[in-house]
């Protein structure tokens, strides 16, 4: 399950009961990064670096994003349950050098920099080294609005 950042959240609030805009502009793409210590709310972390390693973009569309129904069952409409989760694999470009162990995930709104949104622990952890493919198959990186 993933958390929201207190940016995210913030930015929710404002928008929806202040009447406000999004203070920044969110891209036709959100970017999928990978962490090896566990980032917080408030952001922090320590996101993967060096070896190849990139952020992933994920275009926001319902194409990408399934809402779910139940135990795992996706349809490609609007989120039922305050869920959704990637409907296509997400690959991560092939290391050059080892990565570390991947503990967390993150999205944010931009390729490098930029505003963290979403969160949370990877369920199995795994050490990446030069070659591996590092992947979430579809239906495994699921958002939960709680």
């Amino acid at each position: 399950m993933a958390a929201a950042s207190n940016f995210l959240e913030n930015q929710l609030v404002d928008h929806i009961l202040r009447g406000q805009t999004f203070s920044s502009t969110v891209p036709a793409s959100l970017f999928v990064a990978l962490f090896t210590a566990a980032p917080n709310d408030a952001g922090g972390g320590t996101e993967v670096t060096g070896g190849s390693y990139a952020r992933v973009g994920v275009t926001r569309a319902l194409t990408s994003w399934a809402g779910t129904q139940g135990a795992g069952t996706t349809v490609a409409s609007s989120g039922t349950g305050g869920v959704t989760s990637n409907n296509a694999t997400i690959t991560f470009p092939t290391p050059t050098a080892s990565w570390g162990t991947v503990t967390h995930f993150g999205i944010f709104d931009a390729a490098t920099g930029g505003n963290l949104f979403f969160h949370g622990a990877i369920t199995t952890p795994q050490t990446i080294n030069s070659g591996n493919t590092v992947s979430f198959a579809a239906g495994q990186l699921v958002i939960t609005f709680a």
